[in-house]
């Protein structure tokens, strides 16, 4: 594949999601990536469903998700035979991915101080769930346990009593979206050291790090954030609200958008209570009540309309297959066409990024079980020769 990183070999050992995720979106900048599966299995996220598609039934379109671009080895790393042909692999290789518990490398007998004796130039990312030190360093780590453990669930929810989980494994992707951001920033540091680091972090680092202005509501502020449903924490109108045939999401960032609104809708935009965020916010349930008021004389085609003409940010609540049926969504390139070798052409979300000048990426297909293995064995070989 063309891209960035078209000269970088990614060696991912990691299974599930935060880890696989990491590995895709290197593959979606042109890495090679070599996934290594137990031959027992694979990777755990191969059985988890439904939906489980294709001619027996059993490919998981979870697994889907994670592993475009990329090519499946089997290797058992429990074995001097697997363990060996790890260590050409390491040998060849500029990134290697792991999302083991803290200190399970080590036991497998791939400690950092190995790794970079085999290839000192070796990025190594390491995912954890609660990090690799500290009192809680070992700890196993799933998605949910970290958005409740990181306080986003308290966040999440219609009140404060009754927290919810985010809808898409967040913690999962967003420890994935920074390891990658950590390797690439680590490669460019290869460049001016010649040398390969280890780039730490974990589901738990993961979600604090996008805490944002909740985190500084209370570090600063002395203000623990709770849920507030669909409306924002701290600006207002922000949020979904009913209107004749359903919702619809209004936001009114500034006092001029608000004006803007308050005129749409027929409410004085100058009464003490509502002229300011501060305001607004402070009332913000009598706000709330006068604009459903005025709104459920319509529905969300003539408000969506209406706020588009005057300039407001608004929009409807979409289901998956709407937002994919959505030409806007197909023109960014967010739904990707591949070839499987046993599903034939199917289509998958696509990669976030788009650089400018560069044709269409053609993405390959996620591998089925050791697919891959002779390739990658004799594409090893010629390495080494």
């Amino acid at each position: 594949m063309p891209g960035a990183l078209g000269d970088i070999v990614v060696l991912d050992l990691s299974r599930a999601l935060a880890g696989p995720h990491a590995a895709q979106m290197l593959g979606d900048l042109g890495a090679r990536v070599i996934k290594v599966e137990h031959p027992g299995g694979g990777d755990d996220s191969r059985g988890w469903g439904p939906p489980f598609v294709g001619p027996d039934g059993d490919i998981s379109t979870y697994f889907l998700a994670a592993n475009r671009n990329k090519q499946s080895i089997t290797v058992d790393l429990k074995s001097a035979e697997g363990k060996a042909l790890i260590e050409r692999l390491v040998r060849q290789s500029d990134v290697l991915i792991e999302n083991f518990r803290a200190g399970v490398l080590d036991r497998l007998g791939f400690p950092v101080e190995w790794l970079h004796e085999l290839n000192p130039r070796l990025v190594v990312l390491s995912i954890t769930g609660f990090g690799h030190d500290g009192p809680e360093g070992g700890r196993p780590g799933y998605d949910q346990i970290a958005q409740g453990e990181a306080g986003l669930m308290s966040l999440t929810g219609p009140s404060a009593d009754e927290p919810y989980r985010v809808g898409a494994s967040i913690a999962d992707l967003l420890g994935g979206i920074h390891g990658a951001y950590g390797v690439v920033a680590a490669l460019y540091e290869r460049e001016r050291t010649g040398r390969g680091k280890v780039v730490r972090t974990s589901l738990l680092a993961a979600v604090t790090g996008v805490h944002s202005y909740h985190g500084t509501a209370w570090t600063v502020g002395g203000q623990v954030p709770r849920a507030n449903g669909n409306h924002h924490a701290s600006i207002a109108p922000y949020g979904a609200f009913h209107c004749a045939d359903g919702m619809i999401q209004i936001t009114a960032a500034n006092d001029m958008q608000w004006r803007k609104v308050a005129a749409l809708l027929d409410i004085d935009p100058g009464i003490p209570r509502y002229a300011t965020n501060r305001e607004r916010f402070a009332h913000r349930d009598e706000l709330i009540a006068d604009m459903e008021q005025a709104l459920a004389k319509h529905d969300r085609a003539h408000w969506l309309a209406a706020l588009g003409e005057i300039g407001v940010p608004a929009g409807a609540i979409r289901s998956i297959d709407e937002v994919y049926a959505w030409e806007q969504t197909r023109s960014q390139g967010l739904l990707v066409e591949v070839d499987h070798s046993v599903l034939g052409t199917i289509e998958l979300p696509g990669p976030p990024l788009r650089f400018d000048g560069e044709p269409p990426v053609r993405h390959g297909a996620p591998p089925t079980l050791g697919q891959h293995n002779d390739e990658i064995l004799a594409w090893l070989e010629e390495r080494e020769r």
